[in-house]
């Protein structure tokens, strides 16, 4: 019988359920409805962040301003644009103001936020009431909350400085004074960033199984020394992720700044990302501004590829 239905196969020229053939057009089939599921996604991709990203370097190469968007054409420079911002004499007071805005901002945000994690681990009434007030700076329009903190800010009637001359302490000039206003955005970037360190390092602690910590009281270890050896080793790589995302994010803020002081006063909170934006909305050097922006978009591509390492290595652990 199975060598009449072979037969009967090789005949008709069509294999049976079972045969290399079939499984392969299976196969086939399956591979492409997969294809077919995630096509959507891989033209958005392209479309709203591969095309941007290949047009942003090819700008960076060419000599484009506003009368290229009349004329089309936009003469190619090579790296005369790169050289150009590297031997600006702001460029070296952007990294540095840039280093110590991501620097600051992400030290202090992951401080408090872990510690206010920490704090909301313990069950006590309002907790879940007070953690969603937490959420609120995070949820507000980035322009609205920097509106907001420049009239907090204000050296002459702002909230601030009022509240300190109750004190008989004179007015601080937090924005205009070039040796106080870096500090003073960095102040308001870690009060934008700490819900999220909160929000994320709390979620990591949840998942701290409280059997360790009833099992290491036995042998002595409460409090700081719990936290070292049990909170700590467990949400490590929470800890990474967290770092990575926050460095990422804070390296390419600019509303915040511009809202604030627009990048003054004497340049002294221009950031590699408020420079590119000045560069190509101010003064319609767009070719520096792209290459201002593929340095930037480099730096944050490093740390974007140390996530994804981490994540990785966390999925195979």
């Amino acid at each position: 019988m199975a060598a009449v239905q072979a037969d009967g196969a090789r005949g008709t020229g069509r294999a049976t359920p079972g045969t290399a053939d079939s499984r392969r057009r299976r196969r086939y089939s399956r591979d492409l409805t997969g294809w077919l599921f995630v096509a959507p996604a891989i033209v958005f991709v392209f479309l709203f962040f591969g095309y941007p990203i290949i047009k942003n370097l090819t700008m960076s190469l060419q000599d484009y301003t506003t009368t290229t968007f009349f004329t089309g054409f936009a003469p190619w420079v090579g790296f005369s644009n790169y050289a150009a911002i590297v031997t600006d004499p702001i460029f070296i007071t952007t990294v540095a103001n840039t280093a110590l805005f991501t620097i600051g901002s992400i030290v202090f945000q992951f401080a408090f936020g872990l510690g206010l994690a920490l704090f909301f681990k313990r069950n006590f009434p309002l907790s879940g009431f007070l953690r969603s007030l937490l959420l609120l700076p995070w949820l507000l329009p980035l322009i609205a909350s920097a509106a907001v903190w420049k009239w907090i800010l204000d050296q002459g009637s702002g909230a601030l400085n009022q509240f300190l001359g109750i004190f008989g302490i004179a007015p601080v000039p937090w924005l205009v004074n070039p040796t106080v206003a870096l500090i003073s955005v960095i102040g308001v970037n870690i009060w934008l960033g700490i819900p999220f360190n909160t929000t994320i390092l709390y979620s990591g602690l949840q998942a701290v199984p409280e059997q360790l910590y009833e099992a290491a009281s036995l042998d002595g270890a409460v409090g700081w020394k719990a936290f070292w050896h049990i909170t700590w080793p467990s949400i490590r790589s929470v800890v990474g992720v967290v770092v990575v995302l926050g460095v990422v994010y804070t390296l390419k803020v600019v509303d915040i700044i511009l809202g604030l002081t627009g990048g003054g006063p004497a340049n002294s909170t221009q950031t590699l990302a408020t420079w590119a934006y000045q560069k190509s909305f101010v003064q319609f050097l767009f070719g520096q501004g792209a290459a201002v922006s593929n340095l930037l978009i480099v730096v944050s591509l490093a740390f974007a590829l140390a996530y994804l390492y981490m994540t990785r290595r966390e999925v195979d652990e």
